[in-house]
């Protein structure tokens, strides 16, 4: 499958916890991340996302925020992926800014290039990606 989103985590699905609207599903993707996704429980039970089961989770780079020499318990974002930086390209206004996880997950972000500054990201400095769980897109092939 291909798509325009540039983070797209493979895995198995860790946990479906329903909901009267919407479901919260945990995705074990490979590379040792763990992804949690709020999607209606309409879109759940579709897809036939039950623990076990192989699936996959995209997530938009200009969903992805960064952050650096942060407390990940005192924000409400449910995934926070840490690491270390491993590109900034620069564009005109915006930067992209990639991250890879200890377990060799890798997630993209589009950030300003005033925050690339202001933050000091470079290759090898710690940071971490955060995205809410309602910005994640559950997917099965077939």
């Amino acid at each position: 499958m291909r798509t325009s989103a540039r983070n797209h985590f493979t895995g198995q699905i860790a946990a479906v916890k329903p909901g009267a609207v919407n479901d919260e599903i945990t995705l074990q993707a490979d590379g040792g991340v763990e992804i949690v996704a709020i999607i209606t429980h309409g879109s759940a039970a579709a897809l036939g996302l039950a623990a076990g089961k192989p699936a996959f989770a995209l997530v938009k780079a200009s969903s992805v925020i960064v952050m650096v020499d942060g407390d990940a318990s005192k924000v409400s974002t449910r995934n926070v992926i840490a690491g270390s930086v491993v590109s900034v390209t620069k564009g005109a206004v915006n930067a992209e800014v990639v991250i890879a996880a200890p377990g060799g997950a890798q997630i993209a972000a589009i950030v300003t290039n005033q925050s690339v500054d202001s933050l000091g990201l470079a290759a090898g400095k710690a940071a971490s990606a955060l995205f809410k769980a309602s910005s994640v897109i559950v997917g099965v092939d077939g």
